[in-house]
């Protein structure tokens, strides 16, 4: 189980400069975590630059992973995490579902640089 953090699905989905890196990660749909918040990050950018028809599309793609809905848990979760690391809010909650699933997270945000369980796809 990997979860791909919203700039890693952006990337891919663009085919922008670092689709390639970011492309065995999805490979297996069922095996990707996506945490709500990626869902609505994702699609938010998607309807606003691309328009609603390619945005139920990325939608319908995102629906083939595991999906894991934002709850109390989590909350307290991100929060401990936000604090101990100094990671906006969103971050937190990526990183707090990553931990609560026990996988790592793929992504480029800086915010994530260094910390333990994430693979970092730098920019080019």
């Amino acid at each position: 189980m990997i979860l791909i953090d919203s700039c890693g699905w952006l990337e891919f989905l663009a085919d922008g400069s670092l689709a390639e890196k970011y492309a065995p990660y999805f490979d297996k749909p069922a095996e990707i975590v996506t945490p709500a918040v990626v869902v609505y990050d994702v699609t938010k950018k998607i309807l606003r630059e691309q328009g609603k028809e390619k945005a139920v599309l990325v939608a319908a793609q995102m629906q083939q992973t595991r999906l894991v809905p934002f709850d109390a848990r989590l909350a307290v979760s991100a929060a401990e995490l936000s604090l101990r690391w100094g990671l906006p809010m969103a971050d937190a909650i990526v990183y707090a579902t990553a931990i609560e699933c026990g996988c790592g997270v793929v992504t480029g945000d800086n915010h994530f640089r260094g910390l333990p369980r994430v693979v970092f796809v730098p920019h080019e």
